[in-house]
């Protein structure tokens, strides 16, 4: 889906800092929903000091023809879709194994119900499964069902990424499906901070340590490619700089997860231990909307239960405050999404419930959800 990103950039000059906020868009593609925003710029700046500045070789320039060639049919076409909103969303994927491994951003399945992936290289169609993901990186990795033998991508290192290197972002342009589309840029920043904003409910999710690059990367692009002149991907492409619509947002910048943390992420996966920040399988949901209880600020207090969902057939209503988990003590809607992270579908568990009728003790079978 589409959501607008306040970005907050750190350049060094010298040991002076920068602090820039720009409104950035996140790039999956919907079909029937778009998040718009106008968000006002600002600018922080620092007294400079005197720096002896550093000289780096140059690196050799990126082949873009080579690159291309070295990773476009190892991406894929992802469509998320959900079948109750009647919501579509498209994006791109990275093969990551021969069998269908396929790593891509967490906002581009982000409450999906079904999930279909297109090989780029030969044009099959697969069902595909959430393994896990980190809604805080915005990374997901998912899993082909019956997948023959694909084409992976050679995964780089981030960490070897200087200020001024050549890259190309490549990616499901448009969310139109076919040959992927590839462009070229520097990267600009190895540390930038995003702000995800969602103009629906003005939600705000931070992602930090992101890397941005002068190129003008688009809609559906999300989860696919950086790729350095080695052909190598080095990045998880993940947003860009202002708005279609407007012309004065200054040059095109795109923003992509360094590879290093995205394989961080599918290492925690692949391990099959879940945590606090990563979640392993199918999604489990009490299937309430929630917000930080207030004016106690302990809790999470339920905004909304599902109809038919297990927090509504245990009788938990609006205005019903959630303190714990388990014996785990709840303060916020945060922790609470956090306790059920290590949760799956069919566990049972005990909350703690303060509402109009006092203090009580819930138990509630949990049940499959969308990826959160």
């Amino acid at each position: 889906m589409d959501e607008e990103r306040q970005h907050m950039t750190r350049r060094p000059s010298g040991r002076s800092r920068a602090l820039v906020m720009i409104v950035t868009i996140v790039l999956a593609v919907t079909a029937f929903l778009g998040y718009r925003g106008e968000l006002p710029s600002r600018t922080w700046s620092y007294p400079a000091e005197i720096a002896t500045p550093i000289t780096l070789d140059p690196r050799a320039p990126l082949d873009q023809m080579f690159a291309e060639a070295a990773v476009g049919s190892a991406l894929v076409n992802i469509n998320a879709s959900t079948k109750t909103s009647g919501l579509d969303a498209a994006g791109s994927g990275i093969v990551l194994t021969a069998d269908g491994e396929v790593l891509t951003s967490h906002h581009v399945i982000k409450g999906a119900e079904t999930v279909t992936v297109t090989d780029v290289g030969n044009g099959t169609v697969y069902d595909a499964a959430v393994l896990g993901y980190d809604s805080g990186a915005d990374i997901a990795l998912l899993g082909l069902s019956a997948a023959s033998p694909l084409r992976i991508a050679t995964i780089g290192r981030s960490a070897d990424l200087r200020i001024r290197d050549e890259v190309m972002a490549i990616g499901n342009a448009g969310g139109a499906g076919g040959t992927p589309t590839a462009v070229q840029g520097h990267i600009t920043d190895l540390d930038s901070a995003i702000v995800a904003v969602n103009s629906v409910d003005l939600s705000r999710k931070p992602l930090s340590g992101m890397l941005e690059v002068s190129a003008a990367v688009t809609s559906g692009q999300s989860g696919g490619a950086l790729v350095d002149r080695q052909g190598e991907v080095v990045g998880v492409i993940a947003a860009a700089s202002g708005a279609a619509t407007r012309a004065d947002t200054g040059p095109p910048t795109g923003y992509a997860v360094p590879i290093d943390t995205a394989m961080r992420v599918v290492r925690q996966i692949r391990s099959g231990l879940p945590t606090d920040t990563v979640h392993i399988g199918p999604t489990a949901t009490l299937g309430v909307i929630t917000s930080n209880a207030l004016p106690t600020g302990t809790g999470a207090r339920v905004d909304a239960a599902i109809y038919g969902m297990p927090a509504h057939s245990a009788g938990l209503g609006t205005g019903d405050v959630i303190t714990s988990v388990d014996d785990r003590v709840i303060t916020s809607a945060k922790s609470l999404r956090a306790a059920l992270n290590t949760r799956r579908p069919n566990d049972t568990v005990r909350l703690a419930v303060t509402g109009a009728g006092g203090q009580r003790t819930v138990a509630v079978v949990l049940t499959v959800g969308p990826p959160n």
